[in-house]
């Protein structure tokens, strides 16, 4: 595949790729990223005791339909049948060392497919609806919550073949 913008035609044109010519392939993609959120909020989430219910499974289920649903959210996107779809939380009680105040939890959304394009962007949209309902769930809680960091982490398959984000020096 030559490089540059793909979405655009000869006259420049917004145009959906033909993937018609590709070969089917396994492929995988995931996205990470994370809400930032006061001790208080992240210890009832932990608990199960939010008002609203499980934040965690209610989220999940959220992250899991909006993947599916992407292409009908971004207008050039290919509809893709999925082999399977995760989103997993991790719940930190740290942003720093010394941090007392704030914790975070961080979402992680897996996407498998075989098929002729690759499943990023149902990734990243999984990831931020996923961190968007605990926004909603918990926003009566702490309205200072903040999203972060959503990005690509990792994908594999296809013409273009792995990409491993680079974890910064001194991260786990």
């Amino acid at each position: 595949m030559k490089p540059g913008l793909t979405h655009f035609d000869s006259q420049g044109n917004a145009v959906m790729v033909d993937v018609s010519a590709k070969d089917i392939t396994v492929r995988m993609a995931q996205a990470k990223g994370h809400i930032l959120v006061t001790k208080e909020t992240l210890s009832l989430i932990r608990q199960g005791t939010v008002q609203k219910g499980d934040v965690l499974g209610v989220a999940r289920i959220a992250g899991i339909m909006a993947a599916k649903k992407t292409a009908e959210l971004i207008p050039l996107c290919h509809p893709l049948l999925f082999d399977s779809c995760t989103i997993d939380f991790t719940l930190h009680e740290k942003t720093s060392p010394g941090d007392t105040a704030k914790g975070y939890i961080e979402a992680i959304c897996t996407v498998r497919l075989s098929g002729k394009t690759g499943a990023e962007i149902e990734a990243l949209t999984g990831v931020s609806v996923a961190l968007l309902t605990i926004y909603d769930m918990c926003k009566a809680l702490d309205r200072g919550m903040v999203l972060g960091d959503i990005r690509l982490w990792e994908k594999s398959g296809g013409k273009s073949g792995h990409f491993l984000r680079e974890r910064p020096q001194g991260s786990g």
